[in-house]
């Protein structure tokens, strides 16, 4: 790591690191005084961010020094906790774990893995491992209330749930953007910073941006062109569109042709979605259907991007299904300007035909028998399998960043039966609305003091980009980093016990995933040994990735030691063909149409013969300085007028009764929440938006700051018993309401 001395003091220095805040990855540049960061600025010498920075990057040393974030594991006695050593926190857990395991199995124990997993090297890595050793089948995690169907649709066209083609942004001259606002989120599956940025760089060299939305956003403003959808009706948009390039031969899959199964089952299953029969389903005229497949057929590189707004609906898996053929139909699939697949570096290069087709489904719950999804079950079963009594009910959970009481869907349920736990081990910084109701919290030492790099979020960037940023701080002894959290908890679930050695149990791992590569184990692990925990596994992964040294066999290639060195990030360049290579279903091309999805067609056209009804539909909304609940407690990103209002069309305020400033109350068939009133024209009428992410004001929350600011939950009032049937992923867009004016 490169630090600068600042002054003749050894404790001010300047480094330069990565945001985990956000899948934005941007570069930072930190100025500590006395060891104290004291500035932190956007690094203009990052090869990807070139100096942007968003709020929440810029509170990156407010969360870390924050007062309430938890330094020493907590026990509960009682109604309170009480502060804990490691040693007694692990003691405690290994007891109780092993009295619930000894009486009721394995799976009475269940894991919850929240949003900031994804953002967390140590999570990445050392989660899975961690999982594996609990041996359970009740995983659940914030995927199923986000992009599970993003996974579900990339599994099965192109044999891989982490197969994600993203919108190459910087090449692009036509970019339909349905469900997302990259001005607000920095870009989802599609790491990008300065999104915005990005987005005006494609307008000013000619292109062209239509955002599809049921609200204008940021984004929409910025947009040639705003379409007001339904909600939750772009699967009939999508379905519609395909339907207008058969039926005016502008199917044009280029290079694609010859890695393609199923393009005559597409052009069947289409024929009945006319725009004619879809517009009203979906609030678009059909001419305008039509013109936005001519436009995306006739450009010379465009791509179609679909973000959270498609996937938290009913239809979920199929409108990602739709984008990905689209792409595919106008040729812009794994080519410049379109959508491409990025090569991190700690993935391969190609990958080999799986003959053992990707399945969902390989496992049911308990209850009512929901398949699982990438090895979990969908997060709205949950509270079914904690509260059904009978062999195999969860007796504990597990949770790891993760705050479900705020996040699911029917959080009331959610939250009364995290209440009625035996057992609740939370690994957490703070005490939150969820981690209120643990028996022990481990609380991970801050983001100052631990390495990151964001392996889960290069998957996703539109350029092939490598950045790893060393801890800044040295870690306090009274605390532990993530990867040491989880490999004791790891050891107390394989029977191993709580006094296990970590570095032992390190050792072990390195070597379980070394044992395969065929002659060489002794060799690689001695090179291995300079570090331990993730780096370690991330040394192995670069080195044996596309651009890796190969441990000696490619003397110019890649491993952490040289990444190390390239302080403000390593650039491969832009993104590049990967068809075939990619593709690893059994036939070795991109399954157009899996009967799965085929037949989930006859659940959709059912929905075109429904009458429509006067209820409002819910959707939510996101701001630049929210993400996850972690970032709710930190003064900058709560500052300023309430974010936390009920946006209405003034059509539906007038027939309603509503006044702006006013207070209404929104109801729904799991809750009733009364909240200020914002009439705008920037919602279509029909439509009532709210923000996620709030709530925090509950007793026993230990977040100042968050509960001087609580807000209201919007999941108070979410569904459930509402959710896409193919990914399991909640429905948390297009929620029928009922709105009346609280006076």
């Amino acid at each position: 790591m490169e630090k600068i001395n600042s002054s003749s003091s050894p404790s001010d220095f300047t480094t330069f690191r990565t945001c985990p805040l956000c899948e934005a990855t941007c570069g930072l540049e930190i100025t500590y005084k006395k060891g104290k960061a004291v500035s932190v600025r956007g690094d203009k010498k990052d090869v990807f961010s070139k100096g942007y920075l968003c709020p929440k990057g810029a509170a990156l040393a407010q969360l870390h020094d924050d007062p309430d974030r938890l330094r020493h594991p907590l026990i509960r006695t009682g109604s309170t906790f009480r502060e804990a050593s490691w040693e007694d926190a692990f003691e405690y857990i290994e007891n109780a774990f092993m009295s619930i395991v000894e009486k009721h199995g394995r799976d009475a124990v269940a894991a919850y893995l929240g949003n900031p997993c994804s953002h967390m090297l140590a999570a990445n890595l050392c989660g899975p491992i961690m999982l594996r050793a609990l041996n359970s089948k009740n995983i659940y995690s914030a995927s199923t209330v986000d992009q599970m169907p993003r996974h579900v649709s990339c599994g099965f066209m192109f044999g891989s749930p982490v197969s994600i083609p993203v919108p190459d942004i910087d090449r692009s001259t036509h970019l339909i953007i349905l469900g997302a606002n990259p001005m607000a989120s920095n870009g989802s599956i599609a790491t990008a910073p300065d999104f915005p940025g990005r987005l005006r760089a494609l307008k000013k060299r000619g292109g062209r941006i239509v955002v599809i939305d049921p609200r204008r956003t940021r984004t929409a403003e910025l947009a040639d062109e705003y379409i007001a959808i339904r909600p939750g009706s772009d699967i009939f948009l999508l379905l519609a569109m395909a339907n207008v390039l058969f039926a005016e031969k502008k199917i044009q899959p280029g290079r694609l042709a010859e890695h393609i199964n199923g393009l005559d089952a597409i052009e069947k299953a289409v024929v009945d979605f006319t725009p004619e029969s879809v517009q009203n389903a979906c609030g678009i005229p059909a001419d305008v259907i039509r013109r936005l497949a001519g436009e995306l057929a006739a450009a010379e590189n465009a791509a179609v991007y679909g973000r959270m707004g498609i996937s938290v609906n009913r239809f979920g898996t199929a409108a990602n299904w739709m984008v990905d053929v689209l792409n595919i139909l106008t040729g812009n699939l794994d080519r410049p300007g379109g959508v491409m697949f990025p090569l991190p570096v700690h993935m391969p290069l190609e990958t080999k035909p799986d003959k053992r087709k990707w399945l969902t489904g390989r496992w049911k719950s308990r209850v009512k028998g929901i398949g699982e999804i990438k090895g979990e079950f969908p997060i709205h079963t949950l509270c079914d399998e904690i509260e059904t009594p009978g062999k195999g009910q969860i007796k504990a959970l597990l949770t790891v960043a993760g705050n479900p009481a705020i996040s699911l869907p029917n959080s009331a349920r959610v939250d009364k039966a995290l209440a009625g736990l035996d057992l609740m081990i939370s690994v957490d910084y703070y005490v939150n609305a969820s981690t209120r109701h643990a028996h022990v919290i481990l609380p991970p030492t801050g983001p100052l003091t631990t390495a990151h790099f964001d392996i889960a979020f290069y998957n996703f960037a539109v350029r092939n980009i490598a950045n790893y940023s060393p801890p800044d701080l040295p870690k306090p002894s009274s605390e532990m980093d993530l990867w040491e959290i989880l490999y004791k908890l790891s050891a107390i679930f394989k029977g191993l016990g709580a006094a296990t050695d970590i570095s032992v149990f390190d050792d072990m791992t390195i070597e379980n995933l070394v044992s395969n590569t065929a002659g060489r184990s002794e060799e690689i692990l001695t090179s291995l040994k300079q570090y331990s925990g993730p780096d370690r596994i991330l040394d192995l992964m670069i080195r044996t990735g596309a651009y890796g040294d190969g441990f000696g066999r490619n003397p110019e290639g890649l491993n952490l030691e040289k990444l190390k060195t390239h302080v403000h990030g390593l650039d491969m360049g832009p993104l590049k063909p990967r068809i075939p290579g990619i593709l690893n279903t059994p036939s070795g091309k991109i399954e157009l149409a899996p009967p799965l999805f085929i037949k989930d067609l006859e659940r959709i056209a059912s929905e075109l013969i429904k009458k429509e009804t006067q209820e409002l539909l819910l959707i939510g909304r996101r701001h630049l300085r929210t993400n996850n609940s972690w970032l709710a407690n930190i003064p900058s990103l709560v500052a300023g007028p309430s974010r936390c209002t009920l946006q209405v069309h003034p059509e539906d305020a007038a027939r309603i009764g509503l006044t702006d400033g006013g207070m209404a109350t929104i109801s729904s068939r799991t809750g009733t929440l009364t909240v200020p009133v914002e009439i705008t024209q920037d919602v279509r009428p029909g439509v009532v938006c709210f923000p996620h992410g709030w709530g925090h004001d509950q007793d026993g929350v230990a977040m100042k700051v968050a509960r001087k600011h609580g807000g209201m939950n919007t999941n108070l009032i979410t569904d459930e018993a509402q959710f896409d049937p193919v990914s399991g992923n909640s429905m948390l867009n297009g929620v029928p309401v009922t709105v009346v004016s609280a006076a």
